[in-house]
């Protein structure tokens, strides 16, 4: 049995919530490059739970966030400043993960998780705007 798009939603939520609690747990144990990670994974699983009550998904995360911003920045439906909350953490994960001598500090790390943090929330908003219309 196939789960709904509500379903899947949820889950996919759930996971970035769990990506948002490794990130700080991260933080306080001096793991930075880890919280980073965690931090724009908390994001692009928050994005694949909004992306798939549209029907859409994708492997890439370069489509996933375009649709995203096609259909839910340029919309309205998330401030046009959320980007660059995307766009930073992409980055700064690229850099962590693949750039050998790349240093991260706390600041850096702090500073990504509550990005993250703040960027969850706001898909939490919409999607209990989403519940309530259904």
């Amino acid at each position: 049995m196939q789960p709904s798009e509500k379903d899947l939603s949820n889950y996919r939520l759930d996971r970035a919530k769990e990506d948002i609690r490794t990130a700080q747990i991260n933080i306080e144990n001096g793991l930075y490059k880890g919280a980073i990670n965690r931090s724009y994974y908390a994001i692009f699983h928050a994005i694949r739970a909004v992306n798939v009550l549209d029907g859409f998904d994708a492997s890439k995360h370069s489509s996933v966030i375009a649709h995203f911003n096609q259909y839910h920045v340029h919309t309205g439906d998330f401030e046009k400043g959320i980007y660059k909350i995307i766009d930073s953490a992409y980055r700064i994960r690229e850099k962590c993960d693949y750039s050998d001598f790349f240093i991260v500090s706390k600041e850096d790390a702090l500073e990504q998780y509550e990005k993250a943090a703040k960027f969850l929330e706001s898909v939490e908003k919409f999607l209990e705007m989403y519940d309530d219309k259904e």
